[in-house]
């Protein structure tokens, strides 16, 4: 059975600690939803593909996937060298090199790589909360 924040995380953390749910709900809508709108030179474009793809790979790595997503987006938008990055910094941050982080998306702004290490670190934490949950 399908379990996912948003049916069944928040309302259980909630009900463990009130008001809690709220605030990690909000955090995640936060970085979820954060954009410029801008990729690389590129402005005015749509972001949220991409955001999810990162999301739902984190989860995917740490084993949670989800029926109603098309994961050949994740194929298709991220490349070989940003999976690299984001599974190291997920389950082994202790391995995060320079190199690697210079090594994938090399024309893009550093604002946008943080963002990138702001969307796989709350997913990750949201994974980690539906484990334990």
């Amino acid at each position: 059975q399908d379990y996912t924040w948003e049916d069944h995380g928040y309302s259980l953390i909630n009900r463990l600690y009130p008001d809690v749910g709220q605030l990690l709900d909000e955090k995640f809508q936060v970085v979820y939803n954060l954009t410029y709108n801008t990729i690389a030179m590129h402005c005015g474009v749509d972001t949220s593909v991409l955001r999810r793809a990162i999301w739902n790979y984190v989860h995917c790595v740490f084993g949670i996937r989800y029926d109603d997503y098309d994961y050949g987006e994740v194929n298709q938008l991220l490349e070989r060298n940003l999976k690299v990055y984001i599974k190291t910094v997920a389950c082994y941050p202790e391995r995060t090199t320079r190199q690697i982080y210079a090594q994938f998306w090399r024309h893009f702004k550093h604002s946008e790589k943080v963002h990138i290490n702001l969307l796989l670190l709350e997913a990750r934490m949201q994974a980690a909360l539906l484990y334990a949950l």
